[in-house]
């Protein structure tokens, strides 16, 4: 098969992997650079021009779309999909993923467990807004923050009542959610690949950090996920329209809380907690659907 690696990096850990995984079962790959991508739109001849020359004979594409590229990097997807393309991401279930709020909502509607969370349009009664997740310490998320950037645990109800001030000032969007406690600055990621949990990690954030991201110093340990959160991962993917997704979820008292489910996992954490090969199931999954 011809396969093409939607990166703007050659060299990210990622797509390497999926490079090697992809040689080894003898299908030529290439990695394309989206934002280097035109699209010629016209009645039943959708086409992509790459660097002066068309893209041709094109098997599957596997989306590593950055947050920061969102926008065109999906009209990109979406143009594939056009030319009757495989990809291991829809433009749509990408689009959907990348909008925190909507994500939410979306898995909400699935009925998924979830933190508390409140949204506003600028609301002046902050007071309120904090009530309802149960009080202070409290999360304040930016909704365009990635990786932990713009994520901020507010301990005390004067400090939260001053950060979502000072976030409304700014006209920046966030979103208010409870604090659990019992997770004990720790959560799960489970990747999920054509509906199957193909790997789990628990991550811890180091000392004194609530967040657990792996960019942010966070420690990752394999994990054997229980029947509950196992369910709960395969149908947050599901409930996002995501064949291949990463969903990050904490441990509470009343189950598992889905965090997130990101359409775009990196692989080097995963596979290193577990000792899996994650990129050779992301091309096995390619083969059964092309």
């Amino acid at each position: 098969m011809n396969i093409r690696i939607l990166s703007r990096n050659s060299n990210l850990y990622s797509t390497q992997r999926l490079i090697e995984a992809a040689k080894k079962r003898h299908h030529h790959v290439e990695v394309i650079d989206p934002l280097k991508c035109d699209l010629i739109i016209e009645k039943r001849k959708p086409s992509i021009f790459y660097k002066g020359r068309m893209i041709l004979e094109t098997d599957a594409v596997i989306p590593r779309i950055g947050a920061s590229v969102t926008f065109y990097g999906t009209a990109v997807v979406r143009q594939f999909e056009m030319m009757g393309v495989f990809t291991t991401t829809e433009s749509q279930s990408l689009v959907r993923s990348r909008d925190k709020l909507r994500s939410l909502q979306v898995l909400s509607r699935a009925r998924l467990g979830l933190p508390k969370t409140v949204f506003t349009n600028y609301s002046k009664d902050v007071g309120e807004v904090i009530d309802h997740v149960g009080g202070a310490p409290l999360i304040i998320k930016l909704l365009e923050g990635t990786q932990g950037l713009g994520v901020v645990l507010a301990e005390t109800k004067n400090a939260a009542e001053s950060v979502i001030e000072a976030f409304n000032g700014l006209q920046a969007r966030v979103i208010v959610q409870e604090f659990i406690k019992e997770a004990g600055g720790a959560d799960i990621r489970a990747l999920v690949v054509d509906g199957h949990v193909v790997g789990a990690m628990k991550r811890q954030g180091k000392e004194g950090e609530f967040r657990s991201n792996l960019h942010r110093g966070g420690s990752a340990t394999v994990i054997e996920l229980t029947d509950e959160e196992e369910t709960a991962a395969i149908k947050a993917a599901k409930a996002m329209g995501l064949g291949v997704a990463g969903v990050d979820m904490l441990q509470s008292a009343r189950g598992p809380l889905i965090l997130e489910v990101n359409s775009s996992p990196g692989l080097e954490g995963i596979e290193a907690a577990t000792g899996k090969d994650i990129a050779k199931t992301i091309i096995r999954y390619i083969e059964r659907n092309v």
